[in-house]
């Protein structure tokens, strides 16, 4: 199993420091997501100071953006990185694309689905297998001029990932990524029950198989060195589970293990703004089935168990607490033969 991680960056200067850490800890990928600064451009920095890891967007938010546009990124990170670059995409919430970024929301599975085809259209048009003709039912680009041309890229185009959650989304993944990006809500039942039945569905779509996509399971991780850190590390991961639990669209997790009420409660409680209270209402049981919890020579055994079978790839996270040393200790045990 491949092992990453998302590197949350306050300042964007550490690019040059923190995927370097990564790289030298045994880490396979380090990516970067889309909050207070581009998610772009942390990592043409990174490209600069590491040799060997790969290097991802999860995500860069596609609906914030155009195809072409995504194209020349995704074809000049690949290039800069020496190939070794994933551009991975996903969708916001409505009103982020459309009171924050003043884009458009309309249909988002079948928008995701357009864009990855333009992107991969546009770059065939630059590899020159083909003339630039792709008219949808979002996007037209029909004209590419030898200015704007940048020729066949020489590490050849980057993959595509895809980030989602309900069956729509996920289908598309399946459909025309290389790889999905699973959303940490999840649990081993969930991912069983609701998200490999979409991702064979859209590989059937495309008449693909399963090994033609990389799954890769963004997986909360709660551990810690002293009994008070755990602690701390245990809360902050139950008030990000009770601000997932309280929307709507991350209800079909709960509902694998008949924990609807508890949604209802937790969505009830948002509305009102009684962040505290909602936090109180996730159990240690609830914790404990949707992230992996234990003392840290546990950890790697508990991932696997949660996620063999499933995931070609892991990407461990805490974004509330993360862990000093970057899991370096839970790294090296993932990686021993």
């Amino acid at each position: 199993m491949r092992v990453y991680t998302t590197a949350p960056l306050e300042d964007p200067r550490d690019a040059r420091s923190v995927y370097k850490n990564l790289e030298d800890l045994g880490y396979d990928g380090g990516f970067s997501f889309e909050a207070k600064h581009d998610p772009f451009l942390a990592l043409a920095v990174a490209s600069e100071h590491t040799q060997n890891i790969r290097l991802g967007t999860a995500i860069a938010i596609a609906f914030a953006r155009n195809p072409m546009n995504l194209a020349n990124l995704g074809y000049d990170m690949q290039s800069i990185s020496g190939g070794r670059f994933v551009l991975g995409l996903g969708t916001q919430v409505r009103p982020h694309i459309q009171k924050r970024f003043s884009c458009t929301w309309s249909s988002p599975a079948r928008r995701m689905r357009e864009i990855v085809l333009a992107i991969r259209a546009i770059w065939d048009c630059w590899e020159g297998k083909s003339e630039l003709d792709f008219h949808g039912e979002f996007y037209t680009h029909s004209i590419m001029i030898p200015a704007f041309n940048p020729g066949p890229n020489p590490y050849g185009p980057p993959p595509i990932f895809t980030g989602g959650f309900g069956p729509l989304m996920t289908q598309v993944a399946g459909e025309v990524a290389d790889g999905f990006i699973a959303h940490p809500f999840t649990t081993r039942r969930s991912l069983l029950e609701n998200t490999l039945p979409a991702l064979e569905k859209g590989l059937a779509v495309s008449q693909r198989q399963r090994k033609d996509l990389e799954i890769m399971c963004a997986t909360l991780v709660v551990t810690a060195d002293t009994e008070e850190e755990m602690a701390a590390s245990k809360l902050a991961a139950k008030k990000q589970l009770a601000f997932y639990g309280s929307t709507p669209a991350y209800l079909p997790t709960l509902s694998c293990h008949g924990w609807e009420e508890v949604h209802r409660e937790l969505n009830a409680l948002s509305k009102q703004g009684r962040w505290d209270e909602m936090t109180e209402l996730v159990s240690d049981e609830m914790l404990e089935t949707i992230a992996v919890v234990g003392e840290r020579d546990e950890i790697a055994a508990k991932l696997h168990s949660r996620l063999d079978g499933i995931a070609d790839s892991v990407s461990l996270t805490h974004n509330r607490y993360p862990d000093p040393h970057c899991w370096a200790d839970i790294v090296a045990r993932l990686k021993q033969p």
